[in-house]
C-alpha cells in the first residue's frame, strides 16, 4: 500500500529520460554491439523511444531465439560504453536533493538492469535510497509499494501505469519520448514540462497533503 505519511513521503524516480540522458551512452553501446555482430541497427532510431525493456528493442533488430543472448552481450558492453557519456537530465539532482531535504526517502525504479542503474548513480554521483531495476510499466508498482511510495515520477507512458498499480500519484515529465498530451491521457496526475519544475511543486505537494 503506498505511504500517506504527510511528513516524510517516499518518491520514487524512472531512470532513462527522468534522472538522466543516457542517449549518448545507449547510442555508443549499440554502435558496439552492431559493430561485433555484424548486424545492422538503427542507433539514431532506438534513442528515441527509450522506456521499455531491452528485450523489446533488441527484438527489433535480432531474431527471436538470439535476444537473450544479445541482452546479455549489451548489458556486458554498457560499463564500457555507456555510463561516461550519460548525462544527468537538469533538475536531477535537485529532484532527490528536494525529497531528501524534506526527510523523504527517494527511490529509482527502472527497467534499466540494476548493475548498470547503479553505475549510473554512481558515475553521476547521485545517492537516491535505493535503486531498483528490471522493472517495467505495471511491475514497476510491485517495488513502489514494497517502498510505500506515495510518488512516481516518469517520462514514459509505461511510467504512469506503474504509478496507478501501486496508487501512487503519477507525475510525468515531458523529456522523453512521450507528448504531454499522450502523459495526460495515459493518466498523470500532473505533468511538468521538465525535472527542474519538481522541487517547486513537490514543495506545494506535501502541505496540500498535511
Amino acid at each position: 500500500m503506498a505511504s500517506t505519511s504527510t511528513s516524510a513521503p517516499t518518491v520514487g524516480f524512472d531512470l532513462d529520460m527522468t534522472l538522466i540522458d543516457s542517449r549518448p551512452g545507449i547510442h555508443a553501446c549499440w554502435v558496439e554491439l552492431a559493430e561485433r555482430t555484424g548486424t545492422y541497427v538503427d542507433a539514431d532510431l532506438v534513442v528515441t523511444r527509450l522506456g521499455p525493456p531491452l528485450s523489446e528493442e533488441m527484438a527489433h533488430w535480432f531474431p527471436a531465439d538470439q535476444v537473450a543472448a544479445m541482452s546479455d552481450l549489451y548489458r556486458e558492453l554498457y560499463p564500457a560504453y555507456a555510463i561516461t557519456g550519460t548525462l544527468a537530465m537538469p533538475g536531477a539532482r535537485e529532484a532527490i536533493g528536494a525529497v531528501q531535504a524534506a526527510g523523504g526517502r527517494a527511490i529509482v525504479v527502472t527497467a534499466k538492469w540494476e548493475p548498470n542503474a547503479k553505475l549510473h548513480m554512481k558515475h553521476l554521483g547521485m545517492e537516491p535510497d535505493a535503486v531498483i531495476g528490471n522493472l517495467w510499466a505495471e511491475s514497476k508498482g510491485e517495488a513502489l509499494r514494497e517502498h510505500g511510495a506515495s510518488v512516481y515520477v516518469g517520462d514514459h507512458v509505461g511510467d504512469v501505469r506503474g504509478a496507478r498499480t501501486a496508487a501512487a500519484l503519477s507525475v510525468a515529465v515531458a523529456t522523453g519520448p512521450c507528448s504531454p498530451e499522450e502523459l495526460t491521457e495515459a493518466g498523470a496526475d500532473v505533468v511538468l514540462g521538465a525535472l527542474t519544475e519538481f522541487p517547486r511543486w513537490f514543495s506545494d505537494y506535501r502541505p496540500a497533503r498535511a
